[in-house]
């Protein structure tokens, strides 16, 4: 999985000289001078780190964070900001910013925080990528088969499964293979775990 590093600020000069700072830590930059033109390229599960400025044209770095809140964001953020306040920070922070730095910011500092946002990214990107593969498979079982999952996953043996659904434990015996089959399980623990695993959804 490669991350990247995504510069967003409307000063020219500055994404220039963020860009060339960054490109050190061995990683792809991308610098887009807005929110609107980055969000034209981002996409759910995306791993790397966002540089955001506060305060630009149009959509500000706050509302972007905002906006990809919720919606499959893996990118961590550092906000770089001339104009900070505390309300600011404390929103900022709050909504899941690994840090607020202030222009113009020590060079290392900035590295260090962003060479940790890409180690979290990346964490956060292959979690996200591994909950939807769970989800995809879950697609692949049929309604019937998904009610044995659930039973089965809580427990109960094939004959209590027969009772509850009002079928043969023969055919429970095949809608239970066919799930482990489907969700690539090879025991009840890991079927659980598949299930529980699929609720926390990115």
């Amino acid at each position: 999985m490669t991350a990247t590093i995504h510069v967003v600020d409307d000063d020219e000069a500055m994404r220039h000289s963020l860009a060339f700072l960054l490109k050190s830590l061995g990683h792809p930059v991308e610098s887009h001078d807005s929110a609107e033109a980055f969000l034209r390229h981002w996409r759910p599960g995306l791993a790397g780190c966002l540089v955001l400025d506060v305060r630009m044209p149009g959509m500000s770095g706050l509302e972007l964070q905002r906006h990809l809140e919720n919606r499959g964001n893996t990118l961590s953020i550092v906000f770089l900001s001339g104009h900070g306040d505390i309300p600011m920070v404390v929103r900022a922070m709050r909504a899941g910013a690994l840090q607020f730095l202030e222009k113009p910011c020590n060079d290392q500092v900035l590295l260090d925080a962003v060479a940790e946002g890409l180690r979290q990214s990346l964490d956060a990107a292959a979690e996200w990528q591994q909950t939807i593969d769970i989800q995809t498979r879950l697609e692949q079982l049929t309604p019937r088969e998904l009610a044995v999952m659930q039973l089965v996953s809580e427990g109960k043996p094939n004959k209590v499964i027969a009772h509850e659904l009002d079928i043969s434990i023969k055919t429970v015996e095949v809608h239970r293979a066919h799930v482990m089959e489907k969700m690539d399980a090879g025991s009840v623990a890991e079927l659980t775990r598949l299930l529980l695993e699929s609720k926390g959804k990115p």
